[in-house]
């Protein structure tokens, strides 16, 4: 054999072993792109589920905290609600207790108008009184049969109906004058000068309680009792 020929044998046996290394290598090196081990893909839907199960109750608490705040809301609605109404059914109780009263006090006295209309010998010589209205008032005492001591009930009373001014009028009845009459017109009866003189109005307003209640001190314990006369 000659040299040339044995050189070109040996460098080709040294090229296939190279290449034989090479392959060797590359096989044992791991490929970029070949799939992620099945234990590297189970460890991370272990730790997204772990991540939602720590956040699932968080959310859960927000939830029920909203529907606890609703409820809160809706029931403080409900109970504004509800004393509004009790106190709206409050009011118009007062306002009819009140048009009640003031219907059966306009009553008494159309009433007790009606007896004095129909004794007006009672009044006949009878001189004049004269001084304050408190004075005319327990003057005219006798008139009716009461003693001075009835005064002691008559002052407070109408100092409570209308602190004894012949003008006094009550914003809500109507009612006018010392004795408070409903409607101040019944005083005319009395007099013509009923609004403007304190006598007439008081001379009334005494006929009034003779009838309905005998005495000033009867009108002042039923004043007390139920807050009219």
């Amino acid at each position: 054999m000659s040299t040339k020929r044995s050189r070109a044998i040996t460098m080709a046996a040294a090229s296939t072993l190279t290449l034989a290394v090479i392959s060797a290598a590359a096989a044992a090196l791991p490929s970029s792109s070949s799939p992620a081990p099945a234990s590297a893909n189970a460890a991370y839907t272990t730790s997204s589920q772990q991540a939602a199960a720590r956040t699932a109750p968080s959310v859960a608490a927000s939830g029920l905290r909203q529907v606890a705040l609703f409820d809160r809301m809706r029931s403080i609605q409900g109970q504004r609600q509800h004393e509004q109404e009790v106190a709206a059914a409050k009011a118009a109780a007062r306002t009819a207790a009140a048009a009640k009263a003031a219907a059966l006090k306009a009553a008494e006295q159309a009433a007790a108008a009606r007896q004095a209309a129909a004794q007006p010998a009672r009044r006949a010589g009878v001189a004049a009184p004269s001084g304050s209205p408190e004075q005319v008032a327990e003057q005219m005492l006798s008139q009716f049969g009461w003693s001075s001591s009835q005064f002691s009930c008559l002052q407070p009373l109408w100092e409570h109906e209308s602190g004894w001014n012949l003008t006094a009028e009550n914003p809500t009845s109507g009612a006018y004058g010392i004795p408070q009459s409903l409607p101040g017109s019944q005083m005319s009866s009395a007099g013509a000068d009923w609004q403007t003189d304190a006598a007439t109005q008081i001379r009334w307003g005494l006929t009034y309680i003779h009838g309905r209640y005998g005495s000033p001190c009867g009108a002042w314990s039923h004043e007390i009792s139920v807050g009219w006369y």
